[in-house]
Formats: structure tokens, sequence, C-alpha cells
């Protein structure tokens, strides 16, 4: 393979050589999306791959091209998840230890499957930064080889075959959009893609989306070279990473079409919508592209696929995210009510939210806060709403009869 770029030839060579051990996952339309965007637009349902994301395709090319001394050296990795699922299967199947470097707040399923898989796990740091580090000191003081999440022709080539199973499937495909992370799995795409297009003489425009708190990209690709960047925290931690890879960014600069960024509320909303619209359940960074598209940062002009690139969340910050998701759409919210202390306050109150239409979820009535006079009580609610007219129509009623809510933060 090409040291850098790979060709047509290698993406075909990797669709060979993952025949049989990926799933080719399905194309589900999603009506909902079309009539936001005005196009027909296709799920590719990458969340039903197998470990869940399509990590398993660059790790598994990556693992067969290895010699037979590299496989007896044994590999390394780092990873929030994912990618340490892929390496760890893989290199199961090929029969190959494993060592994966994880950061210490990985999700509970990701860590156990990964052990589960026969990979020796060791926990270190807070986000990933640490483990890639580790893992790259673990290989040159051991000889394993080390298996680089994007930066690697061969990994590059794997995650590109899912860019060839998306022409394949969809022939009059106009735009992809998927979320970026370090990019191996955009530079894949971008590049099978199209070099195919181009030799069928047509063309396909590609859209990367990264999470605000965690957007190397835009940055990097204005300076011209990739840079660090600063990142907060994200629920998207499959994507959170500081720097693009150096060969990712070199494709992504020259065949991606845009990139743009969307908030933790986009990402919470999105999750929400792919629950309750497509009945998929996508991890935060797989949710990205549909994220940007509710967020009305995506132009189509022709059928759109999405890639859902991953399903592995865990199911309690899948709870919070769910309910941040209906907090961020207007479908929930958390009051706080300052009243009088006499008889029959919290009656008019519930009596308000009934007239408006809103379902009380649950009701904290306290006289202890900071800053309440002794005649002062604070009623807390929970309340369910349609939406954020309705929303607006519910503090609305309460403020006419008098009182001051005051919508607690999330």
């Amino acid at each position: 393979m090409n040291a850098t770029i790979p060709s047509l030839a290698d993406f075909a060579d990797a669709a060979r050589v993952l025949d049989g051990v990926i799933a080719r996952t399905p194309l589900d339309e999603s009506l909902h999306l079309s009539d936001l965007l005005g196009v027909p637009v296709h799920l590719k349902l990458e969340n039903l791959q197998r470990t869940g994301s399509f990590k398993i395709r660059g790790a598994t090319y990556r693992l067969s091209r290895l010699t037979a001394e590299e496989r007896a050296r044994g590999v390394v990795a780092a990873s929030a998840g994912n990618h340490a699922q892929g390496v760890a299967l893989a290199a199961k199947a090929l029969g190959i230890p494993a060592t994966i470097f994880m950061p210490l707040g990985v999700p509970v399923p990701k860590l156990l499957a990964t052990r589960g898989y026969g990979a020796d796990v060791i926990l270190e740091g807070a986000t990933v930064e640490t483990p890639l580090r580790l893992a790259a000191d673990f290989a040159e003081r051991t000889g394993a080889v080390f298996i680089h999440p994007f930066d690697h022709p061969d990994v590059i080539a794997g995650q590109g075959t899912l860019g060839l199973e998306l022409m394949d499937d969809l022939p009059d495909l106009d735009t992809i959009v998927m979320s970026i992370g370090g990019g191996g799995l955009v530079a894949g795409v971008a590049a099978a893609v199209k070099a195919r297009a181009a030799a069928e003489g047509r063309s396909i425009r590609i859209i990367g989306v990264q999470a605000e708190n965690s957007a190397a990209y835009p940055t990097s690709l204005a300076a011209g070279h990739p840079l660090d960047v600063e990142t907060r925290p994200t629920i998207a931690d499959g994507i959170a990473v500081a720097r693009p890879g150096k060969l990712p960014f070199s494709i992504i600069r020259d065949h991606v079409d845009e990139v743009v960024t969307v908030s933790e509320d986009d990402i919470a909303r999105a999750l929400l919508v792919l629950l309750e619209r497509a009945k998929q359940v996508v991890e935060p960074a797989g949710a990205a592209g549909v994220a940007a598209i509710l967020a009305g940062k995506i132009r189509a002009a022709g059928p759109t696929a999405v890639v859902l690139s991953g399903g592995n969340i865990d199911p309690l910050l899948l709870q919070r995210v769910v309910a941040h998701g209906l907090a961020a759409s207007g479908r929930y919210m958390t009051l706080r009510i300052p009243l009088p202390d006499r008889p029959g306050q919290l009656a008019r109150v519930s009596e308000l939210l009934a007239l408006a239409g809103a379902n009380v979820t649950e009701v904290l009535h306290t006289r202890h806060g900071q800053g309440l006079q002794i005649s002062e009580v604070i009623l807390q609610l929970s309340v369910e709403t349609r939406g954020e007219e309705h929303r607006a129509h519910v503090m609305d009623t309460l403020r006419q009869a008098g009182f001051d809510p005051i919508v607690v933060p999330d």
C-alpha cells in the first residue's frame, strides 16, 4: 500500500479482506430528516456493526496486513472504547496478543466488551491523550505494534470501505455527512468516494461534523496544518480529539467539502430524535451528523447519507442525555417558584399547570433555602411539556397569575 493516501485499488483490497468479517450494515430512509433537509436522507446504520461501530473495519484490515513476526510481538492500542473493541476483536480472531490503554472514565459497556474480547486493558488518564502516550511508550518498550486509531493508511483504507458500500447501495448519492474525531473515517470515506466518483464522471459532497467542544479541524484547516486545540468536556467522547491526524488531515483538506460544528444540546436532541423517530440507539459521537441536520448546518441538493458511526452508549449516560435532549427540545423543564407561606399556594400552582396542559412529574416544597424570608417557601417542579411553544405558554400562564417561575438549568 502507498505510504500516504490509499488508492481505489487499496480500498477494493480492504473490502475483499473484510468481506465476511464485518457486517454490511443497512441504509434506512428517515422521512423526518428528509422533510427537514428537503431531499431524501438515508441513515447508514453502522451502530449495528460488529463491536457496535465502524472501527472494526480499520482495525481488522490493519491487523490483517501485519507480518508473522509482527503478530508474534503483539499489538497495543489506545482508545476511549470503539477502537479498543475493534482492535481487541480483530486480534482475537487472528490470534494476536493485544494490550489496550483506555482512559479512566471510559463507559463501562465499552470496557467490559474490550476485556470480553480477550484484550489486556490498562486504565489511565482523564482523556484519550494519556492512553495514546502510554501506548506509544509501551510499544517502544516491549516491541508490540502500535495500532493508531486513525493515523495510518491501512486503518484509513479499512474505514473507506464504508464509502464504497454507500455508493453501491445508493447509486444516486449526492452528499455524505459523518462525524469527525481524529479523521480516519472521514478521510477513508472521502478518499474512496471521491476517487470512485471521479472515475465514474460524477461528484459527491462530503461534510464532516465535529462537537464544538472538541473541534480541532476548523482551526487546523484555516491554518493549513494540524493544530492542537484546547478541548472542553463533551458527551461525544468518541470524537474528542485535540489534534487532527497528520494523514487524515491531508486527505480531509483536499477531499472534504465542508466541516461544521454542533453543540452539546444539538447532539442531545439528535439522540432523542433517533430514538423516537428512527428507533436507533446511537452514541453521541455517532449522532453528530443528524445533529448538524437538526441544527440547520447542512445543505444538500440530492439524496444524502448520514453515517451513524457507533451505538456503544452507557445506559446511564443515555438516561441523562435523553433527559437533556427533552429539555433542549422544550419538552421538559424544572421550575423554581417562590411562594408566600400560606395554605392553598401549591394547589393553585397545580391547578394552573393542569389548565395549561403541563404534566408534573416531581415536586419539592421546602422552607429551607438561601435568601428565603421566614414567610416564604420554594416550590420546585419537574414538568413535561410538548415543545418550545407549549413551554412558553406554561410560563406565561404562571406569570399572568402573579407567580415568578425560574427555569433551573439542566
